[in-house]
């Protein structure tokens, strides 16, 4: 029998691996090529340490509980083990032999400590005296407890020999080496990665910190000789949660899980493939199974090689620069009120600027008639101007309130010093709430007018942030309707304190309503197509793993109802099953931006609606974290939105399709005029609305003064 759901971290490996596809592709230019293979290596440290850690947990208190695909932890770890291999080594091959000697062909070659010139060993030698030896710490591993080694930071290993007459106390191997002893070194972290060498001719070249660490080990270890020596890098448990119930100071709490992490268990060693001694050594001493080892045989951690896409003339080995283009909506010269006041304004980023969402809180901040501002913030930029802003609103005596979410995974010291910040400034800053993450996207602005007080929402599918708005792609939506502003002020009333929920008419709160709503639009499509009438459901999302919500899926295409998914990253629902789920097709994107935004569309007979979230259709989003999603109400927007979500399924260069064997194969189009590429579709249908924008008359008036 085939199975119903597939296994939710094979499904991520397989994302993964889509997004290592694009560093594998000829057509991609060689820098971001580059760019991938560090995403792809990024993407392997989280997934180690968040959900290879918990299964690793499952497999000592539950060996033989099954997961929703039917398999126990032990099974779930040997697949995980044989398919992340097959990609780290695609990763590892693709890195050695094609983009490493592509940027030497372009004048920019790795050179390895093997092949410094004498003027290359001469600077290396004082950079690595002036640089690298004072920040050194050598570590002996024969103490009665084994060297803190810290998480994904690169490491040295190296076997010491005693020089004659060094005398070694403690034997580390055994009786028969009474000589030897194993030293670590942490490779610094303070310095670039990239050291940039003397070169002769048009070339420039460069070696990195761990290669000038190796030439130059004898001098780490005066009296001793350096028989092997291993880089690796270890990724350690970070699935740690937080004590929420604690009488103790919370932030405080937070602080000790961090700490908590650094000391976690092992669950992943990559290494270089010099020494076999120093390699079981480390399996050892990190209780590490031959499957938790992944050897590399060119350089390790390239998720830190970013320094190299700076490289001078390096625009023409990078995609073709794509402008975020100022929103047509707004003018930059007035208030966003007086554009509200009149209509919605949806924004699309990266494609247009994320600047209008920095300007509405910057407005909100200084206008004397701004009274109050309520926002939730997950992540955010380092340095933020959203911060400032609301710092700014709290310092110029608005009541500003922000929702921040200390629980916000690799995020949780940063989320810790915004809420310093704001606090000192005068906000009042609530820490999330008790047993649940506030993960919902949305801005509440309080304004006088006249008589009256207007309230202006901003709604989003992505994060109050800066950085990642230049590379995701999220939908956000400003609007003053009354019964979204309702719903706005609820929503904030009710996370700020509330004992009792308040009922909300148009906006959907996760765990409380929002599942609720969506299973009870999928029924409606089912019953449609049992009666004959209209029925389609199209959705775009980050993942889908949510097991009621995939029955509610499969019972809709077996009444009949045509399903098309867009489904970035994991998804367990099986497609393609003949009376299970032929109706469903799923689809995903993997381009130059991030695909982030949460799209939902239900045909409902010919009343068409149309959903924007913040939340994926997996458990810990429905059931697990405070999560948004809000209609969309203005039919020009209805039909924009509506318009780019069926352009997703339409893409042939870019795009992979899902087959019930759990593979995703490769959409392709022979013919170079029929390429279909939703971004770049995208992108050129916002350059074209900004130029009509810089080509249209103004109207200007000339005034005369005394």
């Amino acid at each position: 029998m085939e199975t119903k759901l597939f296994n939710r971290e094979l499904s991520w490996i397989e994302f993964n691996a889509r997004v290592l596809n694009e560093a594998v592709r000829k057509d991609t230019p060689l820098l971001e090529r580059l760019n991938f293979i560090g995403i792809t290596e990024s993407n392997f440290d989280e997934f180690f340490q968040v959900r290879v850690a918990s299964i690793k947990r499952n497999l000592k208190l539950n060996p033989h509980k099954k997961d929703a695909s039917g398999m126990v932890p032990l099974t779930i770890l040997k697949k995980i083990a044989a398919r992340a291999h097959q990609v780290f080594n695609i990763q590892n091959e693709t890195l050695a032999h094609e983009i490493l000697p592509s940027l030497a062909e372009i004048g920019f070659p790795f050179i390895s400590r093997n092949n410094y010139s004498p003027a290359q060993k001469s600077y290396v030698e004082k950079f690595f005296h002036q640089e690298i030896f004072p920040l050194l710490t050598p570590l002996r591993t024969d103490t009665e407890e084994f060297p803190r080694i810290t998480n994904l930071n690169l490491h040295a290993a190296f076997l010491l020999t005693a020089a004659q007459g060094v005398h070694i106390k403690q034997n580390l191997l055994s009786a028969k080496n009474p000589d030897k002893i194993i030293a670590l070194v942490q490779i610094p972290s303070a310095i670039n990665r990239i050291v940039w060498l003397p070169s002769e001719g048009n070339q420039k070249q460069w070696t990195t910190l761990e290669e000038i660490l190796l030439c130059m080990s004898n001098e780490i270890f005066p009296g001793y000789r350096i028989s092997e020596s291993l880089l690796f890098k270890i990724a350690r448990d970070a699935d740690v949660e937080i004590n929420e119930r604690t009488e103790k100071d919370f932030i405080q709490e937070v602080r000790n899980t961090l700490e908590n992490r650094e000391n976690s268990f092992a669950v992943r060693l990559t290494a270089s493939s010099t020494s076999e001694t120093l390699l079981k050594f480390l399996k050892e001493k990190l209780s590490l199974d031959d499957d938790d080892i992944y050897i590399s045989k060119t350089l390790l951690n390239p998720a830190t090689l970013q320094e190299l896409t700076n490289i001078e003339e390096g625009e023409k080995y990078l995609y073709p620069h794509w402008s975020h283009f100022d929103s047509t909506e707004f003018s930059k010269n007035e208030p966003l009120w007086n554009t509200l006041k009149t209509r919605d304004v949806m924004l699309n980023v990266p494609y247009e600027s994320f600047d209008p969402v920095v300007k509405f809180l910057k407005d909100a901040s200084e206008d004397p008639n701004v009274l109050a501002i309520k926002m939730t913030l997950y992540r955010t930029a380092n340095n933020s101007p959203i911060v400032k802003a609301l710092e700014q609103a709290a310092r110029n005596g608005k009541q500003v309130t922000v929702f921040v979410e200390l629980k916000a995974r690799f995020d949780e010291q940063r989320n810790i010093n915004w809420a310093n910040q704001l606090e000192k400034c005068g906000a009042i800053v609530i820490y999330g709430v008790v047993g649940i993450k506030v993960h919902a996207k949305l801005c509440l602005v309080m304004r006088r007018e006249e008589d009256s007080i207007q309230r202006y929402v901003h709604l989003s599918t992505g994060n109050y942030n800066t950085k990642t708005a230049e590379l995701y792609q999220d939908l956000s939506i400003f609007t003053t309707n009354q019964a979204i502003a309702n719903d706005a002020q609820i929503f904030f009333n009710t996370i700020s304190g509330y004992s009792a929920l308040q009922t909300m008419h148009c906006i959907y709160m996760a765990p409380v309503t929002l599942k609720s709503k969506l299973l009870e639009m999928i029924k409606t499509e089912t019953q449609n197509a049992m009666t004959g009438a209209e029925c389609y459901i199209c959705a775009k999302m980050n993942s889908l793993t949510h097991s009621e919500i995939i029955d509610a899926l499969y019972k809709a295409s077996q009444a009949g109802v045509r399903i098309d998914l867009n489904v970035r990253g994991i998804c367990t629902l099986v497609p393609g099953v003949k009376g299970l789920s032929e109706n469903i097709r799923v689809v995903s994107v993997v381009d130059r931006y991030l695909e982030h935004s949460r799209i939902f569309y239900f045909s409902n007979s010919g009343n068409e609606e149309l959903y924007l979230s913040s939340a994926d259709w997996m458990d810990r989003n429905l059931d697990r974290r405070i999560e948004l999603m809000f209609p969309v109400t203005d039919k020009q927007i209805f039909t924009k939105i509506k318009n780019m979500l069926f352009l997703y399924f339409q893409d042939n260069t870019h795009a992979h399709e899902l087959t019930k064997d759990g593979s995703w194969k490769q959409i392709t189009c022979g013919k170079k005029d029929q390429y279909v590429r939703v971004q770049e579709i995208l992108h050129k249908k916002y350059r074209k609305q900004d130029e009509a924008k810089r080509k249209s008359p103004k109207l200007e008036f000339i005034i005369r003064r005394k």
